[in-house]
């Protein structure tokens, strides 16, 4: 056997994962915000760049031409209530207005004021004194929101004269939460201050009496009894109640009463007043704001009751290829160097940036089209007739792979008649029939669970098995763990927790 070394030739196909290619992949996946600031780092770094703004110049010919004052026309505008303006100059519209000082200032008794430099020079430092309203931001006269911390604060600077009571105080203001319980131990608190556990305890006494009741709590028992020592109603039943919450929490109203001492009328009444209270006193001052969902795609009816899809324009952005700018500066630059590949780069580079704007645009649209072309029932007549898909089904409609799809379907809205919904929304897993028809989605059978237990009597509450049984009677084969499944999903107690409350509730109703 002899080894040498031998140069061949051999050509193969390989799938290779260019920067470009890669880049392509994640803009699909990107949503309206991410994709607004990756193309406005792209548009930082090529000047061959640009952003469409969508505005039109407005002109004048599209505005129609106003009537003389001697025309037929005029009584269309209101007869004598139509005021024609002969003179359009700056100058001689002045002219026409009344604006002779002696009228401006009547008790003077028509006494100009004098033009002293230092009010002209303080009027001219003023804001917007050029006539111009950008000098000014509304944002700087708007009221800021009052927060936990502020509202703490101005109340301590009244309820403490001691300045280091007042400086124990506003570091406890400090250690609250977004609910308004207290985060941190009292020994901790004093070691760092240097002062004396007994005296934080005393600050926190007095810190508890704030408005509004029951902030500086440091558990939820804590937080329930401030509040009802404040309405006078912190009797020894009310401390066994608060004592005990974790049978509340279980529905467990007959050990509750028990343990309380009371019957159950005085039960019902506890419970209606621990119901009354609130248990995050601190959330009354969050400044948060919830973000309005902007929809990718746009779904309504046509006239002979198809399917219109199309994308927003409002989340479409228009990038443009500055061609007459290039043409300039490559007529300026030499046939090599690093200018020319500089400005080929960019070119090729904004070429490819329009290509993959249009091909996710198109590619959204494909995939919207194949869910509305599946859903159309859903649209018509609820979650009820929601159908089951996945994306196999719609990669294999569209001919592109799975994780293409997955990638489009990803932070991605669509505004139906029935609402916005993210395109992952209309993916459920397939329950089968009970009959051997069609298969039924997991999102409809969730809403039917749900559905069933809010129409269920306080007196006749359904179980698991009760509403296994109803959903075949409606063609819906489903296991009785998986109801228990999608009951817990929903935050819906078991049926004997149910039970306790209803029947609270319906009591206290009656009563």
């Amino acid at each position: 056997m002899s080894t040498s070394i031998k140069l061949q030739m051999r050509q193969s196909q390989s799938l290779v994962m260019t920067p470009q290619l890669m880049q392509s992949i994640r803009l699909l996946q990107f949503n309206h915000t991410e994709l607004l600031n990756f193309i406005e780092q792209e548009v930082e770094r090529n000047p061959l760049l640009e952003v469409a703004s969508g505005e039109t110049d407005m002109k004048v010919e599209e505005f129609p031409e106003q009537p003389s004052a001697g025309s037929d026309d005029a009584s269309q505008f209101g007869g004598e209530g139509y005021v024609e303006v002969k003179e359009t100059g700056s100058d001689q519209l002045a002219s026409s207005l009344d604006g002779d000082f002696e009228n401006v200032y009547p008790d003077d008794n028509g006494e100009k004021r004098p033009d002293t430099p230092e009010l002209a020079a303080s009027w001219k430092s003023m804001p917007g004194a050029s006539g111009s309203s950008d000098a000014f931001d509304i944002d700087d006269f708007a009221a800021q929101p009052v927060t936990l911390r502020d509202h703490v604060v101005e109340q301590i600077a009244f309820a403490f004269s001691n300045p280091a009571d007042r400086l124990i105080a506003v570091e406890l203001a400090d250690l609250l939460d977004s609910a308004g319980y207290l985060d941190g131990s009292m020994q901790s608190i004093a070691k760092m201050l240097g002062t004396d556990p007994l005296r934080v305890e005393a600050v926190l006494e007095r810190l508890q009496q704030f408005d509004p009741p029951g902030l500086f709590a440091r558990s939820l028992s804590e937080c329930l009894a401030i509040q009802l020592k404040r309405k006078n109603r912190f009797d020894p039943a009310m401390v066994a109640m608060v004592n005990n919450l974790e049978l509340l929490a279980r529905r467990d109203f007959q050990s509750l009463g028990r343990i309380c001492g009371v019957d159950e009328n005085d039960l019902l009444d506890m419970l209606a007043e621990i119901r009354a209270l609130d248990p995050k006193p601190g959330t009354l001052f969050e400044t948060g704001h919830s973000e309005l969902v902007v929809p990718d795609v746009l779904v309504r009816q046509a006239a002979d009751s198809s399917w219109l899809v199309e994308l927003n324009p409002d989340t479409l952005p228009r990038v443009l290829v500055n061609q007459s700018y290039s043409a300039k500066i490559s007529a300026k630059l030499p046939k090599s160097g690093e200018g020319r590949d500089f400005l080929n780069e960019c070119m090729q580079t904004a070429n490819w940036l329009t290509r993959s704007l249009d091909q996710r645009a198109r590619t959204i649209v494909k995939v919207a089209s194949e869910i509305v072309k599946h859903q159309d029932a859903f649209l018509l007549n609820g979650v009820d007739h929601l159908r089951p898909l996945n994306l196999k089904t719609v990669a294999e409609a569209i001919g592109m792979h799975e994780s293409t799809v997955s990638r489009v379907t990803s932070n991605k809205f669509m505004l139906t008649p029935r609402g916005v919904f993210e395109l992952k929304y209309f993916f459920t897993v397939s329950i089968a029939s009970a009959s051997n028809g069609e298969a039924h989605s997991a999102e409809s059978v969730r809403h039917r669970i749900r559905t069933l237990i809010d129409a269920e009597d306080p007196f006749g509450v359904l179980s698991d098995d009760d509403l296994v049984k109803m959903l075949k009677e409606l063609g819906i084969d489903i296991a009785r763990r998986t109801v228990a499944k999608y009951r817990e999903a929903l935050s819906i107690p078991s049926s004997v927790q149910r039970r306790r409350e209803k029947r609270a509730r319906a009591k206290i109703a009656i009563g």
